[in-house]
This record gives C-alpha cells, structure tokens and sequence, in this order.
C-alpha cells in the first residue's frame, strides 16, 4: 500500500492521532513494535497560526518514527491553509485533516466532526489546503453526525474529488462519540465503491490481533489505525503484525518486559518534554496498562502511582510493582 509516495507494506497498521497520548516518546516505542506509521497528537489550526508555544511543540518529529503525519484541525479556511503551510515545513510525511474529532470543545465550535455539519466547509478546507501544500493531504472522519445523516459513503468520493490521498474512517457517528461499538458496514462499503481509487483506513474498536485480521479479511480496508488500545500498551503493534505475518503471536511476552518498556517511556517523555509535562503524558498510559490488572490489592499503589510528580519516585513506585506478583 502507498499514500503519495510513501511504501507502507502490505496491511499497514497506523497509531491514531490522539491528544495528550501521541507524544513523541510513545510514537517512538510503537513505531519500534511495528506500527506502519504514526501520528503526532492533532494540533490546533489557530493556535498554530497565533504561534502558540505549546501548540508549536507539538510539531517536533524525529528521523526514527518515519513516516509520521501531523494532523490539523479546525473551522476557518484560511486559518487550516496556513496551519498547513506552516506544517508542512516541520517537515512531516503528510498532513491528515481532523474531520472526525468528537469532544465538545473541537466539534461543539464546528472544528473536528462538527465539520460533519457543514459539509461545503470541509469541502473547501481540503481542496484549498491540497492546492496550498506539495505534501500529501489525508483525511479522518466519522460515518455522519448521527445515525440520522449516514453520509460517509457519498463523502469520501467527496473528498477524493478534493485530491485527498488516503481517508480514514472512523466506524462511529460524532452522536455516539467512542460508546457503543464502531460499526465497519459502511467503511466496507465505501472500500467496495468502485469510483473510489483511493486507499481507505479503517479505524475502531481494534483492539486485539484477531480482530486486525478480521478487519482486512472481512472489509477489505487498505490499512488499519488503532487508537485507545495502544494506551500503557505499545507492544500491540508487534502482537497485530506478528498475527497478520505469520498467524501467532507471542505470548510470552511477560510482565516484567512490558514494565521495562513502560519505564523507557517515561524516561524519554521526561528527556523530551520535561520532568512535570513528561511524568502527566506517561500518567495516562500507567492509569491505562493492562499489565496492572493481575496484580492483587493494587488500589494503593496505583494511587501513589498516579499521584507521583518526580521521575525518580515514579520509577521506585514501578520496581516496586515486580515484587508484587511474586
């Protein structure tokens, strides 16, 4: 599979664009496991344009996570054509448009999947922005507002008309925001359009190897892109790929191996961002790992866990954790 120019394999496996999580550290350890490609965490169109420090941040990419996209959102034209400009010199593999972002501070302003709502508008925020930029230009978004206005089958041909190389698609209406089970009906049926000609993503509920396969074999997506799963677990990359390559994975990978990677992460989200800003990132995946959960009478460790605002403290509370399974 190829977006633009880029040589992506054979069924790709992407990490979503995800806010607060897509940090730079863990975009490196999940393209370490095999993730095909990865995303920075989607930035603000304005902020961007109004050089807001923490929003620039954001743009900083590494040689070692290639390819990686940076993805963009918002609702005024002119503000994403310069956003994209302005990306576009950060020097990412593509730019992806963020049409699907659910949460009420994106969508409820008519930015993310309030675009859903204003579909001219999206229309003419990705044709001026494919014109303004050589990189190539993808697309994420919703199957509709709601499962009133199911619209992604006629959309994507839509936005391939706008000169979009690549769409995902999420297999939830903006209504159902990440509840109730993504529905991939529509996205196989998009991916069957023959007028479509460009390649389709398929993204949601990908939670486990068996349902990766399933989502190629059973909808014929280009690629897949998995979001929530990856939180406190960037070993599920090499637990998809070792399963689409060669139907096994290994499951021997213990205990103690996935709390090594989960220390390298925070001492690189440390390194790279800073101690307070780098233990906050980490917080989110430490609260989320599975590996945790067979671990008896947890409680007030994983509070002490949460509540740590040194690395050094941080790490002790994690070595402590090895003695507990015993």
């Amino acid at each position: 599979m190829k977006i633009g120019q880029i040589e992506l394999g054979t069924q790709p496996v992407f990490l979503a664009p995800m806010e607060d999580v897509t940090d730079i550290g863990f975009r490196q350890l999940c393209k370490r496991f095999g993730a095909s490609m990865v995303y920075t965490e989607f930035v603000s169109a304005e902020a961007l344009v109004r050089d807001v420090k923490t929003t620039v941040r954001k743009l900083g990419i590494s040689d070692g996570e290639r390819p990686v996209g940076i993805q963009i959102y918002g609702r005024d034209v002119e503000a994403m054509v310069e956003a994209a400009q302005i990306v576009e010199q950060a020097g990412p593999d593509l730019i992806d448009l963020n049409f699907g972002c659910p949460v009420k501070k994106v969508a409820g302003k008519g930015a993310g999947a309030g675009m859903l709502q204003n579909i001219p508008k999206m229309l003419e925020i990705t044709k001026k922005v494919v014109d303004s930029v050589k990189l190539p230009v993808t697309v994420k978004t919703r199957l509709g507002w709601n499962h009133e206005q199911l619209i992604i089958t006629e959309l994507a041909e839509q936005l391939q008309d706008c000169g979009i190389q690549a769409l995902t698609i999420h297999g939830r209406t903006r209504a159902q925001m990440y509840t109730g089970e993504a529905d991939w009906t529509l996205i196989g049926e998009v991916k069957k359009n023959l007028r479509i000609h460009i390649p389709i993503i398929g993204n949601g509920d990908i939670t486990s190897p068996e349902e990766a396969k399933r989502a190629f074999e059973q909808y014929g997506v280009d690629a897949i892109m998995v979001g929530r799963a990856t939180f406190g677990r960037p070993w599920i990359f090499k637990e998809i790929r070792d399963y689409l390559d060669k139907g096994i994975f290994d499951e021997t990978f213990g205990f103690n191996q996935k709390l090594d990677i989960l220390e390298e992460q925070l001492r690189i989200n440390v390194e790279m961002i800073d101690e307070p800003r780098g233990i906050l990132h980490t917080r989110r995946h430490l609260a989320a790992t599975p590996i945790f959960k067979a671990i008896p009478n947890f409680r007030q460790t994983r509070i002490a866990m949460l509540r740590s605002a040194k690395m050094d403290e941080l790490l002790d509370i994690l070595e402590q954790t090895r003695t507990l399974l015993g």
